[in-house]
């Protein structure tokens, strides 16, 4: 019997990326192939009694990715994605002196994305795996994305991972689940999310801002290219490229204040009213967020991460070559020492602690406490411990299915999907909720008709719509 073969693919606008769907029945047989366009994808292969039961399988899926917005197509007409992957011609570094290391975590590749928060320390390298290490750099969590990890940011209590695939996932959960979809001409450089707004900067020098219902909220092109910094407030969006910095209105993406540099914007850091920008020209450069020129904080190589302590006590600084910096805040340097495991792609600054993911793979975890800025201007050497990756056998993959149940929890919330005009929906079912606000929800999960169980629902920090957050659950 000849295979019957249907290929889908995803084409719509405002920032959603396309992907492929396709079906093939073999007799008894239906395998079905999804994923992003260009790439293999996933596939599953189901077996049924007889050829008639494996066809009304296979129309009953191909009719749900109709209704979702899949359209007939020919494989290969849309290309894959570009993706620029940040590089860094690492060098030794040029100064004997080691940085005061309290910990290294090494990851197997290339490290890009970092946050910490109170309780975890994230690193996500360009293998696309993603570790949650406590304090004391022991794992708890860790998963595996398709394709390199980019960054990771938060937004409040959720954690975001920024993939090469165009996606960008929720890691707050048991396992990664789809957030948010970058349009498939979109060459990611950078990302940032703000009350379930995320910002993305580009190749092109183009920043758009997307939604909680992953449709866009504005897109402007700035007067430079290659944004490597995207940094958001409940105010505005500040944008580095290779022609300066840029502020933009949060609401409407008017220009609030522009500022050119000598140099390429290569990082970007934000304290509550500061922005600091490192450039290719070796310096790190202090703006007010009304856009006003403060300190410049002067490295021997090119800057390609920074951060800084809580009001600017301390700035710190991560080159090319291997080494990190400590300045004071008002400009004047206290040390330059060597990293022990590369250069530093990203930072950041906790509690005293300066944690940095490098070219070597590492995420380490430097002192930065006064104490231990004035041991290390006077010399002292720290004893760090040396941590390796576990196997990628118990990396968590993302969702593709949800789990059922058959009823809500005690705590739990109920939300359903529903049809609006050509869109699907998802709202809070019961009393107590504002009428017409809907639920931020992964778009691939929205079902018309089906009910959902989630850990609780909070309101956006502007209002208008709710954020659900716990682990989703349908409900069957």
């Amino acid at each position: 019997m000849a295979e019957e073969r249907t290929y889908l693919e995803l084409s719509e606008d405002q920032g959603v990326a396309h992907k492929f769907y396709e079906v093939v029945i073999s007799d008894t047989e239906v395998t079905i192939r999804y994923g992003r366009i260009g790439d293999k994808g996933a596939a599953k292969t189901q077996s049924f009694a007889d050829n008639a039961k494996a066809k009304a399988f296979a129309e009953k899926k191909l009719r749900e990715k109709r209704r979702k917005g899949y359209g007939d197509a020919v494989m290969g007409v849309r290309k894959k994605r570009a993706v620029t992957r940040r590089q860094i011609d690492s060098k030794p570094a040029t100064t004997k002196s080691k940085a005061p290391l309290v910990w290294k975590f090494s990851t197997g590749r290339a490290a890009f994305g970092v946050f910490i928060d109170d309780d975890l320390c994230w690193v996500g390298n360009e293998a696309g795996r993603i570790f949650a290490l406590n304090h004391e750099g022991q794992v708890q969590r860790q998963f595996k994305l398709p394709d390199g990890v980019k960054c990771l940011v938060a937004d409040d209590q959720w954690r975001y991972a920024g993939c090469d695939d165009g996606t960008v996932y929720d890691i707050s959960g048991k396992a990664p689940v789809a957030a948010y979809d970058i349009a498939e001409d979109v060459d990611i450089y950078w990302l940032d999310i703000r009350d379930g707004v995320l910002g993305v900067s580009d190749a092109q020098g183009n920043v758009v801002m997307i939604n909680h219902e992953d449709e866009s909220h504005w897109q402007k092109q700035s007067n430079g290219r290659s944004g490597w910094m995207v940094r958001c407030d409940e105010i505005g969006v500040y944008h580095g490229h290779n022609s300066g910095l840029t502020m933009y209105d949060w609401e409407d993406g008017s220009v609030v204040w522009s500022q050119r540099l000598p140099s390429s914007v290569l990082f970007g850091w934000q304290e509550e009213s500061t922005i600091y920008a490192g450039c290719a020209n070796r310096r790190v450069y202090q703006f007010t967020k009304r856009g006003e020129k403060g300190h410049e904080f002067v490295c021997d190589s090119t800057v390609f991460s920074c951060a800084a302590a809580e009001d600017g006590k301390y700035v710190f600084a991560g080159d090319n070559c291997s080494s990190i910096y400590c300045f004071g805040g008002d400009g004047k340097r206290k040390w330059k020492m060597a990293t022990g495991c590369g250069s530093a792609f990203s930072m950041q600054f906790h509690n005293d602690r300066l944690f940095v993911v490098t070219t070597d793979g590492s995420l380490a975890c430097y002192d930065v406490s006064e104490a231990a800025i004035e041991g290390a201007q006077a010399g002292q050497t720290f004893d760090a411990k040396i941590i390796s990756a576990p196997s990628a056998a118990s990396d968590v993959a993302p969702s593709t299915q949800v789990e059922t149940v058959a009823s809500a929890g005690a705590t739990d919330v109920v939300v359903e999907c529903y049809k609006e005009g050509s869109r699907l929906r998802v709202r809070p079912v019961g009393e107590g909720f504002h009428a017409g606000w809907h639920v931020q929800f992964p778009k691939h999960l929205r079902e018309a008709g089906a009910r959902y169980v989630v850990g609780g629902l909070k309101e956006s920090g502007r209002g208008g719509f709710y954020r659900a957050y716990g682990d989703i659950k349908k409900l069957v």
